[in-house]
């Protein structure tokens, strides 16, 4: 599911009155002290957001109007630019839109290049800048550019986004109030910018469920490649909810890659949603790609994981395979476990959808799944570093590190979400921890020696803390390129 948000410009984004004052003022002066051409200011200003002929035309004969407005704008970036400022959330709500992967993209009233200048002013950076647009015909270019939520502050902006079947989010920030936006049409109305974000990952996140619904009834049926964790957990409930529970098969790969206690934590889940559970056998370590550990080692993973699942679904009458990939992985540029999964034509919902590993968990809780917080675990081979060779004595062993770190940390009182027991090679190994529990244990000194002593007890030859903290994939910065393996 792509998105776009739109936004207007003036007094939407930004407070452009006192520039478009000024500037109005200084073109209209130019007429000549003789002219007998008076423009009330506050009159003006409540007026802005319409085209500047428009705007003019109350004061001016008509033969001014089009050489004043000229003039206006080539008197605005000196004079009118510099006075604007942005609307208070204004950044926010650009970061919001960024944060669910949509494209912003402004249309205004104002010429391209005057538009361009005032984002820079004010340091807002849009996708897509389109200008000379104003009320319905802002449809056209919310049109092209696929715009689903148009924002604005004039009467003229909910036409131009109902023009497009968007959805009209009015905000009162400009000479409109609440009550005027709604009496013309606005589906949605806001004080500000400022609650934007919050409305906006509510709506996104009902689109997207909507979305996920459609794309999950239309297989039928379908074997979800269920690892446990908090993605592929929120796909199997939900197609659970779009199939119903005898057409979902839950299947998790059994090997020495998968950490101690997650099979069980998997079926007790399965089990919750009613759907059969199956535990197929994987053999990673005959496939020369994934024993010898160099940076495209998850595509022979994921290549064994659906070269068993997906015969397996076949033997049941299924022919649709799932896994749990997000749009938040299909972007990190380093995946190469996608590209196999791909090529064996399996699903990928979650990210089709346009989820975020954000909204899987918001989706999550909101559903009062117990995953939704589960911390990250990926397999047992992401904590070997590359061009060390995987064996399975070596997955025990991080596994068996692991697991007496956090015991350590259950013991002596460190609260801890995220660890790993990274293995670097020559017997040696980095504990990451995630930075309230790092801060924890470098406020105590007896703390990070005991920790150490833990992860050496596992039967690593050497081990440090890592100051920087726990980070996801922190393995791929050891690889010096790793654009030769995607």
């Amino acid at each position: 599911m792509d998105l776009a948000v739109g936004f207007d410009l003036d007094m939407t984004l930004v407070d452009s009155s006192e520039g478009i004052v000024a500037t109005v003022l200084a073109a209209v002066a130019e007429l000549g002290p003789d002219s007998g051409y008076s423009i009330d200011p506050a009159a003006l200003a409540a007026t802005i957001g319409i085209p500047m002929e428009d705007m003019l035309a109350p004061y001016l004969p008509p033969e001014l109007l089009l050489p004043v407005a000229d003039r206006y704008r080539e008197l605005y970036p000196a004079i009118g630019v510099p006075r604007t400022v942005a609307l208070p959330g204004a950044h926010e709500a650009f970061a919001a839109v960024r944060a669910v992967h949509g494209q912003v993209v402004v249309v205004s009233a104002k010429p391209e290049p005057a538009v361009r200048l005032v984002l820079e002013q004010v340091g807002l950076q849009a996708d897509v800048v389109v200008g000379r647009l104003f009320a319905a015909d802002k449809g056209i270019a919310l049109r092209e550019h696929g715009v689903s939520v148009y924002l604005g502050d004039h009467p003229g902006d909910v036409a131009g986004a109902h023009a497009a079947d968007a959805v009209a989010v009015a905000v009162a920030t400009g000479p409109h109030d609440a009550p005027a936006l709604a009496a013309v049409g606005a589906d949605v109305v806001l004080p500000g910018l400022e609650p934007f974000p919050v409305w906006l990952d509510a709506h996104v996140l009902d689109a997207r469920l909507a979305d996920l619904h459609a794309r999950l009834a239309a297989t039928g049926s379908l074997v979800v490649a269920f690892s446990g964790g908090v993605d592929s957990a929120f796909l199997l409930a939900a197609a659970v909810r779009a199939l119903g529970p005898t057409n979902v098969v839950a299947a998790t790969a059994v090997s020495g890659s998968l950490a101690d206690g997650e099979l069980d934590g998997a079926a007790a889940f399965a089990r919750g949603l009613g759907v059969r559970h199956l535990t197929p056998q994987t053999d990673e370590m005959a496939r020369d790609g994934y024993r010898a550990n160099a940076g495209d080692r998850c595509f022979f993973c994921k290549a064994e994981l659906l070269d068993v699942v997906g015969p397996l679904a076949r033997s049941l009458g299924i022919e649709a395979v799932a896994t749990g990939t997000n749009a938040d992985d299909a972007l990190a540029g380093f995946r190469p476990g996608i590209r196999a999964a791909a090529e064996r034509g399996a699903l990928t919902p979650l990210r089709d959808a346009g989820f975020t590993k954000a909204q899987v968990r918001a989706a999550a809780a909101r559903w009062e799944l117990p995953t939704w917080d589960k911390p990250a675990a990926a397999c047992l081979s992401s904590r070997i570093a590359y061009g060390v060779q995987i064996t399975t004595s070596g997955l025990a062993r991080v596994d068996r590190a692991e697991a007496d770190a956090r015991t350590w940390c259950r013991e002596g009182g460190v609260d801890v979400r995220d660890l790993r027991v990274r293995d670097l090679g020559q017997d040696r190994a980095r504990i990451e921890l995630d930075a309230a529990a790092l801060a924890a244990v470098l406020q105590r000194p007896d703390a990070g020696a005991a920790l150490v002593a833990a992860v050496l007890a596992a039967g690593f030859g050497s081990a440090e803390i890592d100051p920087q903290g726990f980070r996801s994939g922190s393995m791929n910065e050891l690889l010096a390129t790793p654009e030769r393996y995607r």
